[in-house]
């Protein structure tokens, strides 16, 4: 039985599942979408959605507690400069997953996910 698990572990403790989702979420936000498989896209949606909520309000706490979740500075301003502002009369449903078809390696499944216009 399923019962109160909210997370999928994607194979990694926990350190390393927070470290990989806030490299993800960076280059999200620089590039503006990825290809990843669609486990870690469905993860990376919860993340980034979160931060750009934070980052909507801009106050200094929030930025903050982003650069705590996604040391990347590059990324910490394009989110604060760029898609806070960008999203602001939006409320929620940042982001996009397309799926692709599988990995000719392994045959996982794969998936783009984008930041919505």
């Amino acid at each position: 039985m399923n019962h109160r698990m909210n997370l999928r572990r994607l194979g990694r403790y926990g350190s390393h599942r927070r470290a990989m989702l806030g490299n993800l979420a960076a280059s999200l936000f620089t590039e503006g979408s990825i290809i990843t498989t669609v486990t870690r896209a469905k993860e990376l949606r919860r993340v980034a959605e979160k931060l750009i909520t934070k980052a909507k309000s801009g106050t200094l706490t929030d930025r903050r507690l982003v650069i705590a979740r996604m040391p990347h500075k590059a990324a910490v301003t394009t989110l604060f400069n760029d898609l806070g502002p960008r999203f602001a009369e939006r409320h929620g449903g940042y982001t996009r997953i397309v799926k692709l078809e599988n990995r000719v390696g392994d045959a996982a499944p794969m998936a783009v996910i984008q930041l919505v216009e």
